[in-house]
């Protein structure tokens, strides 16, 4: 992946699973493995893969997908490849409006 986000590049806090270290991460569809929203390391790989998708590297639309993530994404979307595609879907659909707005 191109992009690198630390935990500092967040705005809000997530816990730190150690425990799940050795537990493979969303690498790429298809992942039909949970996806927990609890455990920095799968969040961070998680954005990463997205921030990827949209070829973006703006803060800001980090700190709008992690509001997407923590607040409108119900939970029975709870794969890696669901809350890909939506993150995906979501953030896409606000960028092309905020290009369009633009121009």
């Amino acid at each position: 992946m191109g992009i690198e986000i630390k935990p500092s590049d967040l705005q809000y806090r997530y816990p730190r699973k150690k425990d799940n270290l050795h537990v493979p991460k969303f690498a790429g569809k298809p992942d039909p493995a949970p996806f927990d929203r609890n455990d920095l390391y799968e969040v961070i790989q998680m954005f990463e893969a997205v921030m990827d998708a949209l070829g973006s590297d703006d803060g800001r639309v980090l700190n709008r997908m992690e509001e997407i993530l923590n607040h409108e994404i119900p939970f029975f979307i709870s794969s890696r490849e669901e809350v890909y595609d939506c993150l995906v879907g979501i953030m896409g659909d606000i960028l092309e409006e905020m290009r369009g707005g633009k121009g």
